[in-house]
Order: C-alpha cells, then sequence, then structure tokens
C-alpha cells in the first residue's frame, strides 16, 4: 500500500531548493524528507529530484509514501456505522467531520465501540482507507474535528496545530453576563488535587494556558461568547470561564444545571491550511438545535451585542487579526 500527494506549485512560487519547499512550506519533518529522497520518491515533473536541486512555478511535485515510512502506518480502529458521519469538508488526505455531543473522540477501553472515529473508519472503510486521529474534542463538545485519511498528512497538521497555524474558532454560551466585550484569559491550569476527572486554575503541575474571547450577544442570564486558544490545555475554555464565575451552560464537571441540559460548547470553525498545497480553507461546522432551544428558554431575548468580526491575537508578532465571519441568526435577525 502507498500514499502519494501531488501538488503544481502556483504562479507566484519563488524558486527554492525542493528542501526548503518541503521543511519550510509544507512543514515536513526530516525524517520523511530522509525517506523519499532515500527512495527516490520525490518527482518533479515526472523524474526524481535531489532535494538540494531548485523548484519553479508551474512544477509538479509528487510525492509517494510507504508504510516503512511511519511509526504506525495502520490503525486499530473497529468500523462502527450505528451512526452517520457528518462530512463538513473532505480532499484526498483528510477530512472535517461535525462531532455529535455525547460521542467521545475516541475510545477508551480494547472492547468499547461508538466513538466518533469509529464512525468515521466505517465511512472510510469502502474505500480502503482509516482514519488518523489528529486532535480531540471533550465528549460533550460538539463541532469540527479533522481526521486524516492517510499517514503522511498526520505530522504536518499537528505541526500545524502546534505552531497556531490552524485556527479554531469555538462557540459557547456561559452563565450570566460578561461585562467586558472581549478580553483574554491568562491563567496556569493544573489537575484538580480533589478529583482526578478535573483540571483547575493554579492546580497540580499548572501549565500556562491563555484564551481569547469576544461576546456576541448577551441575555438576561446567559452571554453567547466566541472563543480561540493560544494554548491547547485539558478543558481549557471550561476551566477558565468557571474560574471568572461564568460557567459554560451545561457544563457537568463545572457548572450545576440541570442533568438533561447539553453542555453548551461547539467548535464552529477551522481555518486550516491544507497539507502538501498552498490552499487554505475555512470550514464551518453548523450550530446545534440546542443553541437555539437554550436562548429560547431564557427569559430575556434582547439582543445587547452584535458582532462581525472576530478579534484574534497572533501570538508571535502580536498582530491583531480581524477574520471576518457568517455568525449564524438567532430570531431572524442577520447579523
Amino acid at each position: 500500500m502507498q500514499w502519494e500527494h501531488v501538488a503544481t506549485l502556483p504562479d507566484n512560487f519563488i524558486s527554492k531548493p525542493l528542501r526548503q519547499l518541503l521543511m519550510q512550506d509544507w512543514f515536513m519533518p526530516k525524517h520523511l524528507i530522509y525517506s523519499l529522497k532515500r527512495g527516490q520518491r520525490v518527482l518533479v515533473n515526472g523524474a526524481y529530484l535531489p532535494v538540494n536541486f531548485s523548484v519553479h512555478a508551474g512544477d509538479l511535485v509528487a510525492l509517494r509514501f510507504v508504510p516503512a515510512d511511519f511509526q504506525t502506518p495502520f490503525q486499530d480502529i473497529a468500523p462502527d456505522s450505528a451512526a452517520t458521519v457528518d462530512v463538513v469538508y473532505e480532499d484526498d488526505g483528510l477530512l472535517v467531520v461535525n462531532k455529535t455531543p455525547g460521542s467521545k473522540t475516541h475510545v477508551n477501553q480494547p472492547d468499547e465501540v461508538g466513538a466518533t472515529l469509529d464512525h468515521v473508519a466505517a465511512y472510510l472503510a469502502p474505500h480502503g482507507q482509516q482514519p488518523h486521529m489528529i486532535h480531540r474534542l471533550d465528549q460533550e463538545t460538539s463541532g469540527a474535528l479533522i481526521v486524516g485519511k492517510d499517514p503522511a498528512v498526520v505530522p504536518i497538521l499537528v505541526r500545524l496545530i502546534k505552531e497556531k497555524l490552524i485556527q479554531r474558532t469555538y462557540l459557547t454560551w456561559v452563565h450570566g453576563q460578561l461585562q467586558t466585550d472581549h478580553g483574554t484569559i491568562s491563567l496556569p491550569i493544573g489537575r484538580d488535587p480533589e478529583d482526578q476527572r478535573k483540571r483547575t486554575v493554579d492546580g497540580e503541575h499548572p501549565q500556562a494556558a491563555i484564551t481569547h474571547y469576544r461576546v456576541i450577544r448577551r441575555t438576561a442570564n446567559a452571554t453567547l461568547v466566541a472563543v480561540q486558544l493560544q494554548t491547547g490545555r485539558t478543558h481549557q475554555i471550561r476551566v477558565h470561564f468557571a474560574d471568572l464565575g461564568h460557567p459554560i451552560v451545561g457544563d457537568p464537571l463545572y457548572a450545576t444545571d440541570n442533568q438533561r441540559q447539553r453542555m453548551l460548547l461547539h467548535s464552529w470553525q477551522v481555518k486550516l491550511p491544507l497539507p502538501y498545497t498552498f490552499k487554505t480553507v475555512l470550514v464551518e461546522a453548523p450550530v446545534p438545535d440546542s443553541f437555539t432551544t437554550f436562548e429560547k428558554q431564557t427569559k430575556n431575548r434582547k439582543t445587547v451585542v452584535a458582532l462581525r468580526f472576530f478579534v484574534v491575537i497572533d501570538a508571535a508578532n502580536y498582530l491583531m487579526i480581524l477574520i471576518g465571519t457568517s455568525w449564524y441568526h438567532w430570531h431572524a435577525l442577520s447579523i
């Protein structure tokens, strides 16, 4: 079995050594470049090209990977077609699925089934493909989940997440009214010494955690917030807002809601550079009905704040970036 990725270098591509393209533009790890070079599986315009030679605009670059290139080329994930996979984006190397709330990203026990990756495995099986986990969402969190379709995209996507080049925007309803329209929460998060399931600010072995947020709208007793993470700690959004005194509505660990209330935390948008290309896509996972149901149940539906842009901070360059959005409609009001 082998996997191939082919790309034509764009017209505005500036000539550079092939090695630089692979390492700096496509974020390939050194060991993969070495494997391709040793096996002469880097083809430019149909012929092998040493990686110290230059490539130019219009060149056709083909990379062919084999199982020996990877430590775990195949995944031990049992296909389970009991649920329908909601695919919101798909190409040859990856897909983004709209994870349902209450579904685990992956199983935790050998005999366990029914996780999101099990359903994706059933979706991909007819095509001879397997899912590769790139990141996870908490069990009660819904929304966009990136899944690799072959092992060659995994180190690229993991690196893009680590370098904060994949931008994920969450939507959440929190209890009470946040007093500021936007802000940054910078509080270290560690393990809760009294409950192994939980995390807490300044807990055991704390790690730096930074959350950026902007208020979208307020009701009498809740606030809809757009959130982006500068770090990725376990339960980070949940812990930070709980520490502010505004836990997420329906959070089974950090709030005291009725147990029938689903947690209202949704991975809404993903701005994703596509591996082995020079393309970026913005993928949106439809907001669950539970969000609109919750607002209808609140006593005061008056809109206090409505914003069309979400401001994020580029931690590397300290630049303010405006990302245009398509905030979903509430009560037929277009924002």
